[in-house]
């Protein structure tokens, strides 16, 4: 086996392991929010951390795939399981759309489109009351079945999350592994080279923005068909923060570290209830102290910490 499968393996255990041993149904619900928001800084792992282009705006994905499945489902009756591929494409469709011209930008003024991308879908979410609700949220989405197995129950659900967070890590490995995948490096490294060396650099990085988005809609519906309720402020420019965060802390250009950044900023509010009125604070105190200790993400600086350790003791 490869270290790559031994990982997946390994992973996979300590699912089944964890999803056997809880009773808490907080610890249920925290865990599998911890996945879902696994899936989000994936989904802009690959964008950001691979390709090494920003996004401000990933939040209005995510919410684009609830409010998709949410309004199909409640409002006009639709099988989830069939609002799922019409999130994904709109998803698409409005990423191509957004990204075509977008992506023609780099550094900062791509951070600021992507950022204005995320307050338009937010005011979108927030007034168009009659469709989504407004301000006061979008309720009576149904749970989730497959056939007798009702995912309403918390461990079924913790289940079905976590093997899309394994299987998302195993297509987000093999894409990176792949031809795509170090020519995304290469944009990420310098994309002048890469155009030199004939690289079509701006349709790969319309592609994995596209990718990105398509992710981050599936990670909003298993959030909607989880909560059964949405409200804009879920899909805020504050979220797009944290699942940024969330990539820079645990790893940028690591699928680990996505998992890592997830679990530490969906548990920090946890631990912190005391900074809850000072939550952006406590994310760029953490973000700043992250990135002068260890600039590469917690999960690198964990790994060069265990070498240095090794090597020492070899020369012992």
């Amino acid at each position: 086996m490869t270290r790559d499968q031994i990982s997946y393996v390994i992973f996979f255990a300590a699912i089944v392991a964890t999803g056997l041993i809880l009773k808490n149904y907080f610890y249920f619900q925290l865990i599998t929010i911890i996945g879902i928001n696994t899936l989000l800084a994936l989904a802009l792992n690959m964008l950001l951390g691979y390709a090494g282009q920003i996004s401000l705006g990933h939040a209005a994905f995510y919410g684009i795939g609830a409010y998709t499945s949410g309004i199909l489902t409640a409002t006009y009756g639709f099988n989830p399981w069939m609002a799922l591929p019409c999130a994904l494409m709109l998803a698409i469709v409005i990423a191509v759309v957004v990204g075509f011209p977008t992506l023609k930008l780099t550094g900062y003024y791509l951070g600021m489109g992507t950022l204005g991308f995320g307050m338009i879908v937010h005011i979108v979410f927030r007034e168009w009351s009659s469709v989504t609700g407004g301000a006061s949220g979008f309720m009576g989405i149904p749970p989730l079945e497959i056939g007798h197995v009702s995912f309403f129950e918390p461990r079924n659900y913790f289940f079905l999350v976590w093997f899309v967070v394994l299987l998302s890590f195993i297509l987000c490995k093999r894409l990176i592994n792949s031809r795509t995948g170090r020519a995304l490096k290469a944009i990420h490294d310098s994309e002048n080279a890469a155009k030199a060396v004939g690289i079509n650099t701006r349709n790969l990085k319309l592609k994995i923005f596209v990718f990105s988005a398509a992710l981050s809609a599936l990670a909003g519906f298993l959030y909607a068909h989880m909560i059964s309720f949405i409200s804009p402020e879920s899909f805020s420019f504050l979220v797009s923060v944290k699942i940024v965060t969330m990539v820079v802390i645990g790893g940028m250009a690591s699928i680990w570290g996505s998992l890592l950044g997830a679990s530490l900023l969906t548990m920090l509010p946890e631990w912190l209830h005391a900074f809850s009125d000072f939550e952006m604070v406590v994310y760029g105190l953490i973000l700043m102290v992250v990135m002068i200790i260890t600039p590469q993400g917690l999960t690198r600086g964990i790994i060069e910490i265990y070498e240095r350790s090794r090597s020492a003791k070899a020369k012992r």
